[in-house]
C-alpha cells in the first residue's frame, strides 16, 4: 500500500495544503459534476461533498465519468468508487438526493464553496438564487452553455462578485441530442481549475 506522503508527492508547496483543507461543494453528478469531482481528487481536494439522486443510465456514458458495469447504481456511489480507484486519501461526503431550497443548507452549508452541475436550466436558476442569498459572500461556480461540438474559442468565464459562470452562455440542449464528452468535460474543468484558484485566493 502506498504511503500518503509519497501519494502526494511533486505537489506545489503553497497551494496543495490549502487545497487539502478545503471542503468543496458538487451538485450534481452528471456529465458536469462527474468531471468536476475527478479533477479536484487529482488536485488534491481534501473533503468532496457531492449530492445526486439520480442512477447511472446507459445514455450517461457518453459524457459521465462511469462505466458500464456501474449502470443502475446510484451515481454518487459510483463516483466514489472511480474516485477512491486512484485517491485513497480523500474525504468523500455523499447525499443520494435531489437538491432543493430546503435542504441546501444540511447539504452544502460545510462547504468552503460550491460547483453547480445540473443539466436543467430550472435547477440551476434554483440553487444560484438559493446559494447567493444564503451565503453572499462564498463562491458558486455555474456552468451555462455547453452543448454541441467544436466552437471552443466561445468559452469564456464570466465573474459577478462571488458568482461565476463558466461556457459559451448561449448554446441549449437539444431535445433527443445529449452533450458530448469534450465540450462537457472543457466546462467541467474551466469550473475545477477555477475552484483550485479561488481556494487559494481566499487563503491569502
Amino acid at each position: 500500500m502506498i504511503d500518503r506522503d509519497r501519494y502526494f508527492s511533486l505537489r506545489d508547496p503553497s497551494a496543495f495544503p490549502v487545497w487539502q483543507k478545503a471542503t468543496v461543494g458538487i451538485a450534481g453528478a452528471g456529465g458536469l459534476g462527474s468531471n468536476i469531482a475527478i479533477s479536484l481528487a487529482r488536485a488534491g481536494i481534501g473533503t468532496l461533498v457531492i449530492a445526486d439522486f439520480d442512477l447511472v443510465s446507459l445514455e450517461n456514458l457518453n459524457r459521465q465519468q462511469f462505466n458500464l458495469d456501474q449502470v443502475g447504481r446510484p451515481k454518487v456511489h459510483a463516483l466514489a468508487t472511480n474516485i477512491r480507484a486512484f485517491n485513497p486519501f480523500i474525504n468523500l461526503v455523499l447525499h443520494q438526493q435531489k437538491v432543493s431550497p430546503a435542504n441546501l443548507e444540511e447539504l452544502f452549508g460545510s462547504c468552503d464553496l460550491l460547483l453547480e452541475a445540473f443539466d436543467q436550466a430550472g435547477e440551476k436558476e434554483m440553487l444560484i438564487e438559493t446559494w447567493c442569498t444564503r451565503y453572499p459572500k462564498r463562491h458558486l461556480i455555474a456552468a451555462s452553455g455547453v452543448s454541441g461540438f467544436g466552437r471552443g474559442e466561445e468559452m469564456k468565464i464570466e465573474h459577478f462578485g462571488y458568482l461565476h459562470i463558466v461556457g459559451d452562455g448561449h448554446s441549449e440542449l437539444l431535445e433527443g441530442i445529449s452533450p458530448l464528452a469534450p465540450r462537457v468535460a472543457v466546462v467541467a474543468n474551466l469550473q475545477a481549475n477555477l475552484a483550485l484558484e479561488l481556494l487559494v485566493k481566499n487563503y491569502d
